[in-house]
């Protein structure tokens, strides 16, 4: 085990001079030409009004659409890079996208769309009713493990009706398309039908892809940055092509140095600690953004092992954490408490819960422990079972200042559980985590969340045993039952089955959820047609427009 408090990391340093990237002076993204973004130690280089540099605290996972998690790369991927069967509108109701029109039924249980023949992948060769009837055919293959197969249970077959027209029929009656179907971008059949499922997340067109969308894959630089340029041939009955020229993900990990990025105006977008949200406000030449999000932050149990497969114990560590504290003092405001694992502003979200007594939990906690052995004796700060110390290791990629997982340390702490702090790198933390072996105690993490709620399958349904999203190996006949019930239940029922759901998950206690994050985004003033809400940051990116000095 590491000391308490122990950090450590895997992350390359710059080399000094590297023409890129300067870490300790500057923020470095190379454009065509050299570095164009330098921070408030460098001086900045003039760039074209049409480029618009965006911040990422962590590089893209992949550009397949079928198998990412990681929440700015589903966000490239599907305004950016790839299309959808069809989209959401602002109320999140299904519209018009690639599929022009659809008709159904008299079952309402079969749709057939009609497609807009003139959409072409970025190397020319056309999209069609082909590439949809793959897309969902490869993403509900349980050997590929998409995090989004469970939502596609609804769907019972795919047929090719024409080049430009393809037949979806569902399980059940559907009183509105399937929200998955606006999510999940469509995938190159010609490129990819021909490469083993179990490749994907390691074939080159993880990194080089070939779009759809209204941008195309330009070039990456691993760790650095990617860059996009607008795709002029872009249906105009899709929303034309984009009015930005080109636009650049730079990844900028520190927050202090994504803050001086917005601040020399050489980036436009940013995530922003919600701690210098206050400067963002103050400074006229910023704006501050703070949407909806659907994205929670957990304590993710090893289910698995000890201590962890005791329900008692992670019940315990739930209720040790002091929600509001963290909320307050780690997140500045900008999230709220989280008291289910279904955040707030979907159809299907709980009523706002009473704030619970810090000091009953205390107590049920400390019963919890005691009743599953683990003991104080005497003075002695940390409990104890048969001799063997509640000392834990959290694995985590590190939330900025720490300030969460020093809370929690502390919190946990009071209860007598000894809690030593590993930071990783995220490929590190991702290969340890979906490890089948789980050589891990419980982590620190971010949940990317979707409307369909997909993510709780993703990571507790049985078929989906070992996906991406599978952190805590818990898995359940009665809670698969549950969720196949939520996921098909009409729209009167829906909410009463999502919510049964959720009271299993928190009898159980496989994750603790910690808090729901409302965005906090910085914007350049001069970024112009910016709004960002349940959708995403990226939902209007196609019109974003940096204006000139």
């Amino acid at each position: 085990m590491m000391p308490s408090g122990a950090r450590t990391s895997t992350r390359r340093a710059a080399e000094p001079g590297h023409a890129s990237w300067r870490w300790k002076r500057c923020i470095g993204v190379v454009l065509a030409v050299g570095a164009a973004l330098a921070g408030a130690a460098c001086a900045p280089v003039p760039r074209d009004a049409g480029t618009i540099v965006m911040a990422s605290g962590t590089d893209l996972e992949s550009a397949n659409p079928l198998v990412t998690v990681h929440p700015m790369s589903r966000q490239v991927q599907r305004h950016m890079l790839f299309v959808t069967l069809v989209r959401l509108d602002s109320a999140l109701h299904p519209v018009p996208y690639f599929a022009r029109a659809w008709d159904w039924d008299a079952e309402r249980r079969t749709a057939t769309f009609r497609l807009d023949s003139t959409l072409r992948w970025h190397d020319g060769v056309p999209t069609t009713a082909g590439d949809v009837q793959f897309t969902i055919e490869r993403a509900a293959d349980s050997a590929l493990g998409s995090p989004r197969r469970g939502d596609l249970r609804v769907v019972e077959q795919v047929s090719v009706q024409s080049p430009w027209s393809v037949e979806i029929r569902f399980t059940a009656p559907q009183p509105e398309l399937p929200v998955v179907l606006a999510e999940l971008p469509l995938a190159p059949r010609h490129l990819l039908d021909t490469v083993p499922v179990n490749r994907w997340r390691t074939h080159a067109f993880a990194t080089a892809p070939v779009g759809n969308g209204p941008f195309r894959f330009v070039s990456r630089l691993p760790g650095r940055l990617w860059r996009f340029a607008r795709n002029e041939a872009f249906p105009v009955a899709m929303g034309g092509p984009p009015r930005a020229r080109e636009v650049v993900v730079a990844v900028v990990d520190e927050a202090a140095t994504k803050f001086a990025g917005l601040v020399s105006g050489e980036l436009d977008v940013a995530g922003v600690s919600p701690t210098m949200a206050r400067l963002v406000r103050q400074d006229p030449s910023l704006r501050l953004l703070s949407p909806p999000a659907l994205f929670s932050t957990v304590l993710a149990f090893n289910t698995t092992r000890p201590p962890f497969n005791d329900g008692r114990v992670r019940r315990a560590v739930s209720l040790a954490v002091q929600r509001q504290q963290l909320v307050d003092a780690a997140v500045a405001g900008f999230g709220t408490p989280a008291a289910s694992a279904i955040p707030a502003g979907l159809p299907v979200s709980p009523a706002p819960a009473t704030a619970p007594d810090a000091g009953e939990q205390a107590q049920t906690a400390d019963s919890l422990l005691d009743a599953a052995g683990w003991r104080r004796a005497g003075t002695e700060r940390t409990r104890r079972r048969d001799g063997r110390p509640l000392e834990l290791t959290l694995l985590t990629v590190g939330s900025g200042d720490m300030a969460v997982e020093q809370l929690v340390q502390a919190d946990l702490a009071a209860r007598g559980i000894a809690l030593n702090i590993r930071v990783v790198e995220l490929a590190t933390f991702l290969a340890t985590v979906r490890n089948p072996e789980r050589r891990f105690d419980v982590v620190l993490t971010g949940i990317p969340g979707d409307l369909a709620l997909g993510h709780l399958s993703a990571m507790f349904d049985s078929r989906q045993r070992g996906g991406a999203l599978d952190y805590t190996g818990y898995h359940t006949p009665p809670l698969d039952s549950l969720l196949n019930a939520a996921r098909t239940a009409p729209p009167e029922h829906a909410r009463e089955a999502w919510q049964s759901v959720d009271r299993l998950l928190q009898r159980d206690m496989p994750i603790a959820w910690l808090y729901h994050a409302r965005g906090v985004q910085g914007t350049s003033a001069r970024l112009q047609n910016v709004s960002m809400d349940l959708r995403g940051e990226l939902v209007t990116v196609t019109r974003w427009i940096r204006r000139a000095p």
